[in-house]
């Protein structure tokens, strides 16, 4: 949208969409509910007919009725009355029913559409924008958005109605009409200039209920580490900043669409003023009649009523608009993810990875790799050792094409990874990281997720392939146990051990393990280790290691260094070379040999 305000800038994805533009659009979504739309169209138009023959009923009885009348005339007016107001209702009552059925739809494709887009996004735009407010475009935008389709189809009645009635009026009184119809336009351009106030007013409200949003999300997210810091306190300090901040804005929007009113209906009273004025005086100079009289002063009402409505509507249009802003926004947000226009078909594959003169980066101007090449052979369990930030893990987020690389050529099989289809790719890939993340549910849920249509014979299978199954033991309730919500019922342990069978039951061609052992227990990892080695034979493995144990497995190890192959080599080989890696071994991973925990002396 461009605006900031209290610091509420627009996300780096956002855009300006022209109203006509955003109109253009909608109607698409609208044009599969052509059919529904066409019977709401003319059950708001007989609605508005309907409505506006009821006063002009009532004014032709008063001026037919005698000065003493006969009960059956006034009976009969009455079930004139009543016949009329039922065919309102029932042309209302469908209006509303089909309208409901044709927004409902149109809702459900926008929210599948955005909610398809958030998958879509590669896992850099994730790193940049919170998740919070992406939740809330999803859901609220959506909602606001459904909101007024509803508030333009009540519009449209009301306009239509005063249509008809106006055409009428010309033929009761052309002076009356004419003056009446001269005072519109004053009414219509202030309420239309409150347009740009709105727009701005009304984004702005958004962007602050969707921080709002990010920062309850967030918070609760995050709460066992803000409980174990003691940091309550200070994260409901910082909740009270942005809530008083949505309220000042929530309220600033308050303020700026009732203070329209006053003024729109300030101008229907002169107008009416006027009107009751001179065409009082035609009714005392016999130039009307009283029943012309009386239609003149409901038309009154019914003609002002949608024109002070504009400045509502129009803010709710906006809110429509600006929602839909925002959604179009999420949707059309560019993926740094290239793609080919022909994609490959993978299938099963057998696991070569070639890097060749690969340059990475996750922030600009601060490079991971540049001209990295490195070649793993199908059937190959490399291990990645090296420092914090030396690049371990963005090998395998490149390999799992997570991110988008700047120059050069990463192959699978052969094939260009940007040619290859995504999904069929990753059908190849197991991915164990260091924090397993687990779907509220069952142990069985969470395995079968690997693999939706597996029975529970196969989930028992597979999870007896990690550890031989003995792990099932520590579970309360076995398969069937509760994970709670995150895995909050597991150990990190069990958990780790659940995503493991969860990948093996995808049965993929290429592991890639980030340090999948690193927050486990020794007992725990000799219990992912024996279920590793059965797994890892004859695939394609990546292990980005911080375990003595998993090192020593590899048939190849490889240091890195900002970015850089410093050496390569088995275990034996590079310990006997007295390098790089014998530091990195003597520093982090010596002291989880049997050898030193043999010589360790023991406290008597």
């Amino acid at each position: 949208m461009g605006f900031i305000m209290d610091g509420l800038d627009a996300e780096a994805y956002d855009r300006q969409y022209g109203d006509g533009e955003l109109v253009r659009r909608i109607i698409g979504y609208f044009r599969p509910q052509a059919k529904r739309m066409a019977v709401v169209a003319a059950a708001v138009l007989l609605s508005s007919i309907v409505n506006a023959i009821v006063p002009i009923y009532i004014s032709d009885s008063l001026d037919r009725l005698p000065g003493n009348p006969e009960f059956a005339q006034l009976l009969t007016i009455v079930i004139g009355l009543v016949v009329l107001g039922s065919l309102g209702w029932f042309f209302n009552a469908a209006r509303q029913w089909i309208s409901a059925a044709a927004v409902g739809n149109v809702t459900l494709k926008l929210r599948e559409d955005t909610f398809d887009a958030v998958l879509k996004r590669d896992l850099s735009f994730y790193d940049t924008f919170a998740s919070g407010k992406i939740v809330s475009r999803v859901t609220f935008d959506t909602q606001a958005f459904s909101a007024v389709v509803n508030l333009t189809s009540e519009l449209l009645s009301q306009i239509l109605l005063v249509m008809v009635l106006v055409g009428y009026l010309f033929i009761v009184n052309l002076q009356l009409t004419i003056l009446m119809l001269l005072l519109a336009p004053v009414i219509v351009i202030v309420a239309l200039s409150f347009r740009r106030i709105a727009r701005n007013t009304v984004t702005q409200s958004r962007r602050v209920n969707a921080e709002v949003n990010k920062h309850i999300q967030e918070t609760i997210s995050g709460i066992r580490i803000a409980k174990t810091f003691r940091q309550e306190p200070a994260i409901y300090r910082e909740f009270l900043d942005v809530n008083a901040r949505s309220y000042g804005i929530n309220l600033r929007t308050g303020y700026t669409f009732s203070s329209i009113f006053p003024i729109l209906n300030t101008l229907a009273g002169i107008g009416t003023a006027a009107l009751v004025y001179f065409g009082g005086l035609s009714a005392q100079g016999g130039d009307i009649s009283a029943g012309d009289w009386y239609l003149f002063i409901q038309g009154l009402a019914l003609f002002w009523f949608p024109l002070t409505s504009i400045a509502s509507f129009w803010s709710q249009f906006q809110l429509g608009l600006a929602a839909g802003e925002r959604m179009f926004a999420l949707i059309d947000a560019d993926t740094k993810l290239a793609q080919t226009d022909d994609q490959v078909q993978l299938g099963e594959a057998r696991g070569e990875i070639a890097f060749r003169n690969v340059d990475f980066q996750y922030v600009e101007g601060e490079p991971v790799f540049r001209d990295f090449s490195l070649h793993i052979r199908p059937g190959e369990t490399l291990a990645l050792v090296g420092h914090t930030g030396s690049g371990k893990s963005s090998i395998g987020k490149l390999i799992a094409r997570f991110y988008e690389f700047q120059s050069g050529a990463i192959t699978v099989d052969g094939h260009d990874i940007r040619t290859l289809d995504l999904d069929d790719y990753h059908r190849n890939l197991g991915i164990v990281t260091q924090s397993p993340f687990m779907f509220n549910g069952t142990v069985a849920d969470n395995i079968r997720y690997g693999k939706p249509d597996a029975d529970a014979a196969e989930v028992e299978r597979i999870a007896h392939i990690v550890a031989n199954g003995d792990w099932l033991d520590s579970l309360p309730d076995g398969l069937e146990t509760q994970v709670g919500e995150r895995g909050a019922n597991l150990s990190m342990g069990q958990r780790q051990l659940v995503v493991l069978a969860r990948v093996i039951m995808q049965n993929p061609s290429i592991f890639i393990l980030d340090e999948a052992t690193a927050s486990v227990d020794p007992l725990t990892e000799a219990l992912i280790q024996e279920g590793l080695d059965t797994v890892l034979r004859d695939r394609t493995s990546i292990v980005i290691a911080h375990r003595l144990s998993t090192i020593k497995h590899a048939d190849r190890i490889i240091v890195l260094s900002q970015g850089k192959i410093l050496e390569e080599g088995t275990h034996d080989q590079l310990m006997s070379q007295g390098q790089h890696y014998a530091d990195l071994y003597n520093t982090y991973f010596r002291h989880q040999s049997l050898e030193y925990i043999e010589s360790a002396p023991t406290l008597n």
